[in-house]
């Protein structure tokens, strides 16, 4: 039927959108994991300083996210992605010149700043190509590319400096900077409509959006969980003499939300949010118990099922509701707010879970996590659950 044809998913533009995400996000993701490496051994920085050199590139994300919502309006979603493809294209050039290591420090923020700019491009442009009444499905599938881009790209990122060494990681980022480039200009956003003109002053308005901030507040938290499986997952297996079972975590974790998402997906269209989000964060909670407990691979890895299924599908969701609450003209702020969010709790997590495992363990971690996102359910409930039914109507 012609309504069906209106509504498909699966368009050029869609696709070719979440494929120059996947190439960004990939090779920021091997990035993230290899530059402390690079900075000790080419420039023998301190572990602080290597660190460092790897998060600033957050401090730039951050600040091109800010800056990229309050200017995707008049920028346009598609102007904005091909020239911040092309920032991003120089950075990843640049790595190639020698230089010191608070120059590289610098060009980490720069790269960080156009990757925050394309990241709202992309996110901005998906939400306008997604048909209305599978907007759930649509940001699930896109949302993959970050999921697939988080295993794929601290993989290839640590094979190739051990089979190549470090020039190979910037080859291969560039080569993805090309990849973004050419794609995203085949891309067609459709035109935003500006509600009223945009503001010459500056003012809050023009950062966040206020109808994205509550479910935005409960990404926060659950990523601030999961920076405690981020930062800390392969050293605690490695401490219980469980290596293989570290490597494969995300591997088991990425099926399993790769599985998962064309039942969620579409459920959250026809249902609502709370028929998923309920279980998912129960199911996070059960997921991060168990990997406290975990003494064999067996059960480390049914940690990964329970923690796929729980905060995967509870991060595409909850990126649904931001867009879905907001009008059309504000959709590249709803993405800054919950991305910034999200990465805030990424960034911010280790440094008080740190002292978590400081004092009570790895699994001591693990527990006190499963307990604090049980205490997300009414946090979640207050914020947006309460209203949901009206919501998807």
């Amino acid at each position: 039927m012609s309504e069906v044809f209106k509504e498909k998913l699966w368009t050029k533009d869609f696709i070719n959108t979440s494929i120059v995400n996947f190439a960004l996000m990939m090779s920021q993701y091997l990035l993230l994991v290899t530059m402390t490496m690079y900075a000790i051994d080419e420039y023998g920085a301190s572990i602080g300083l290597a660190g460092l050199v790897s998060s600033s590139f957050i401090i730039g994300s951050l600040i091109g996210r800010l800056f990229g919502g309050r200017s995707i309006a008049g920028v346009g979603s598609k102007r904005m992605l091909v020239i911040s493809s092309i920032f991003v294209l120089v950075a990843a050039l640049t790595y190639f010149i020698p230089m010191g290591i608070y120059p590289l420090i610098g060009v980490r923020i720069f790269h960080g700043i156009a990757m925050g700019f394309a990241m709202t491009a992309t996110g901005t442009i998906i939400a306008q190509v997604i048909p209305p009444s599978r907007n759930g499905e649509g940001i699930g599938y896109f949302s993959m590319s970050v999921v697939l881009a988080t295993a794929v790209g601290p993989l290839i990122g640590v094979s190739l400096i051990n089979v190549y060494g470090f020039t190979s990681i910037f080859v291969f980022s560039s080569i993805m900077a090309v990849v973004a480039l050419g794609l995203g200009l085949t891309v067609r956003a459709p035109q935003m409509k500006l509600s009223k003109p945009v503001s010459k002053g500056i003012s809050l308005g023009d950062f966040f959006e206020k109808r994205a901030a509550p479910i935005s507040i409960v990404m926060f938290f659950l990523a601030f969980a999961c920076s405690g499986i981020l930062s800390y997952v392969t050293a605690y297996a490695d401490s219980i003499n469980l290596v293989q079972a570290g490597s494969l975590y995300f591997t088991v974790y990425g099926i399993t939300v790769l599985l998962s998402r064309p039942i969620t997906g579409p459920l959250l269209d026809r249902k609502g949010a709370n028929i998923i989000m309920y279980p998912a964060l129960i199911s996070f909670a059960i997921g991060l118990f168990i990997i406290g407990t975990a003494s064999n691979t067996l059960i480390f890895l049914l940690a990964a099922i329970f923690i796929g299924f729980g905060y995967g599908n509870a991060q595409s969701i909850t990126q649904a509701l931001a867009i879905k609450v907001t009008p059309p003209e504000r959709v590249g702020l709803a993405n800054t707010t919950y991305f910034i969010a999200l990465d805030f709790g990424l960034g911010f997590g280790p440094f008080i879970l740190g002292s978590i495992v400081a004092a009570f363990g790895y699994s001591g971690l693990y527990f006190i996590l499963s307990i604090f996102v049980l205490a997300i359910i009414p946090i979640y409930l207050f914020l947006h659950g309460r209203k949901d039914k009206y919501i998807s109507q």
